[in-house]
C-alpha cells in the first residue's frame, strides 16, 4: 500500500498551484494552473498533478529523486513547465515543497541516449534509495540506447546480481509525428521478459501511475519499471482519479475491472492503457451497457489469478 495522508496531498497541491508573486508565468502555464485548480477543488487529479504529487511525496519522506531526458525540465504539454515569461529564470516547485529534506533533480539531457541512458543505471545501482527516472520525449527514443536495455537493464540481474530500480517513461501509443515519434515498441520489452526481471505498465489512470511511482520505492526489492505513458492522457478529460484514490490504504491496482452491472454483460474485453478511453467513449455512444471493459494495467508480471477471477 503506497497511499498517504489526505493532508499531506492537499499541502502539496496547495505549494504546486501558489506562485510566487514576483514570478510571472508563461500564459499556457497560468492556463494550466487554473485547470489544477478546478480539477483539485473537485477533489480530482489528472495526470500531470498525480506525477508531480509522488515526486513531492517521497520529497517528504525523505527520498530524492532524479529525473534527466530530453526536454524533461518543460515535459510534454509543458506540464512540468516553471519558467518566467520575462525572465526565463527557473522556478523548481517541485524542489521547494515545505518541509521536504528529501532533493529534486531534473536535467535536460543530451540526445545521446546511450551514454545517458546507461548512466542513469549506474545512478540507480548506486542509489538505490532514490527515485531514478529516464524519460524519452517520444517512447522509441530508447532504440539509441538498445544495448544499455537488453545488456543491463533487462538482464543484470540474471548475469551479475545486481539489482536496479531505473524508471524508463516512454511515451507511447502512436501520438508523435511519423517513425521514431509514436510507438515505444512494447512487444519488445515483452520478448525480454522473464523470471520477473522488471515490471511493465501501461498504465490508464493517474492514481495508478502516482502508485508505480511510489512502489519503486517502497518496495522491499529493486526491479525495473518501464511505463508506457501516452502523451494523449494527459490532456484527455476523461484520464482523471479521484484524491480519494491516493490516500491511505490504496495501491497500485495491476488490472481495473468495470463498473458495468455484472447482471447486464454478455461480452469482456479486455485492454491496456489508452485505448480503454477509445472503447469506453464507442461503447457510451452506442449504448451497449451488455459490453464489460477490464483494464491490464501491468503486463509483465501478469497478474494472472486477478484475471482469472474477473
Amino acid at each position: 500500500q503506497t497511499g498517504i495522508l489526505k493532508s499531506n496531498i492537499e499541502t502539496i497541491i496547495h505549494h504546486l498551484v501558489t506562485l510566487p508573486e514576483s514570478f510571472k508565468p508563461l500564459s499556457q502555464i497560468n492556463r494550466l494552473l487554473k485547470n489544477y485548480k478546478e480539477l483539485t477543488s473537485q477533489n480530482k487529479v489528472d495526470w500531470a498533478m498525480a506525477e508531480l504529487i509522488a515526486y513531492g511525496t517521497l520529497l517528504q519522506e525523505g527520498k530524492n529523486v532524479r529525473i534527466s531526458g530530453q526536454d524533461v525540465k518543460r515535459g510534454t504539454f509543458s506540464h512540468r513547465h516553471a519558467y518566467d515569461a520575462e525572465t526565463n529564470i527557473e522556478y523548481n516547485r517541485v524542489e521547494t515543497i515545505p518541509n521536504a529534506p528529501g532533493r529534486f533533480y531534473i536535467y535536460n539531457s543530451l540526445l545521446s541516449e546511450f551514454g545517458v541512458l546507461g548512466f542513469e543505471y549506474g545512478y540507480s545501482l548506486t542509489s538505490p534509495d532514490h527515485l531514478v527516472i529516464w524519460e524519452a520525449q517520444f517512447g522509441d527514443f530508447y532504440n539509441g540506447a538498445q544495448t544499455i536495455v537488453d545488456q543491463f537493464i533487462a538482464s543484470a540481474e540474471a548475469k551479475w546480481q545486481r539489482m536496479s530500480g531505473l524508471v524508463m517513461q516512454l511515451p507511447h501509443g502512436y501520438d508523435g509525428q511519423g517513425p521514431e515519434h509514436s510507438n515505444a515498441r512494447m512487444e519488445r520489452f515483452l520478448q525480454m521478459s522473464a523470471d520477473c526481471n522488471w515490471s511493465i505498465c501501461n498504465v490508464s489512470t493517474p492514481a495508478n501511475l502516482f502508485h508505480a511511482l511510489r512502489r519503486q520505492v517502497y518496495r522491499p526489492f529493486r526491479k525495473p519499471l518501464i511505463v508506457m505513458s501516452p502523451k494523449s492522457l494527459l490532456r484527455d478529460g476523461l484520464c482523471i482519479s479521484s484524491i480519494d484514490d491516493l490516500i491511505t490504504g490504496t495501491g497500485f491496482k495491476e488490472t481495473i475491472d468495470d463498473t458495468v452491472s455484472i447482471k447486464k454483460v454478455k461480452k469482456a474485453i479486455f485492454c491496456s492503457g489508452q485505448i480503454y478511453y477509445e472503447l469506453y467513449r464507442r461503447r457510451e455512444s452506442s449504448k451497449k451497457d451488455d459490453l464489460a471493459i477490464i483494464r491490464i494495467e501491468q503486463l509483465y508480471p501478469l497478474a494472472m489469478n486477478q484475471i482469472q477471477a474477473l
